[in-house]
């Protein structure tokens, strides 16, 4: 027997500039009358490696959807990062969103990038190469340490 294959139709999908990276997939509940409503929060990294990159969240009743509308969220938020020539950023930072506090250093070329969990894959992201990190809360909240990570980048902005 032959064998049927099936083609999407209409046109192709394009490929996006930015590369993305899920960090959390969540699922919440909302109480109503009849019971609890289940629905998916997501969190998602993008960036394109060359100094662009954003955190973004949706929420949709499947896990599809929510992706979806975390990756149209962080489109719209994307952060230019400036980068040295070495590799990394021009000087330290630190940064508190929530309970989460997250240090940022500068490191020289070579050192490659000694980070953890969200950070890591934020700074990744942006195209830091040599950086050196540190979580200094306690928190285990992904979003809140990505979220953290994004505005120590953004003060390195201010000093552009």
């Amino acid at each position: 027997m032959a064998r049927r294959e099936f083609r999407r139709q209409g046109p192709p999908r394009e490929r996006s500039e930015y590369d993305q990276k899920t960090l959390d997939i969540r699922r919440v509940a909302r109480v109503v009358k009849g019971g609890r409503r289940f629905s998916f929060r997501t969190t998602i990294v993008m960036g394109n490696r060359k100094g662009r990159v954003a955190v973004g969240i949706g929420k949709g009743a499947d896990v599809a959807l929510s992706i979806d509308k975390a990756a149209s969220n962080a489109k719209r938020n994307m952060l230019q990062v400036p980068i040295t020539k070495a590799g990394s950023i021009a000087h330290d930072v630190m940064a508190k969103y929530g309970s989460a506090i997250v240090k940022l250093r500068p490191a020289s070329e070579g050192r490659g990038l000694i980070a953890g969990g969200p950070v890591r894959t934020v700074a990744n992201l942006a195209g830091i190469q040599n950086l050196t990190s540190k979580i200094i809360s306690r928190s285990a909240n992904k979003l809140n340490n990505a979220r953290a990570t994004i505005e120590a980048l953004k003060q390195l902005q201010s000093f552009e």
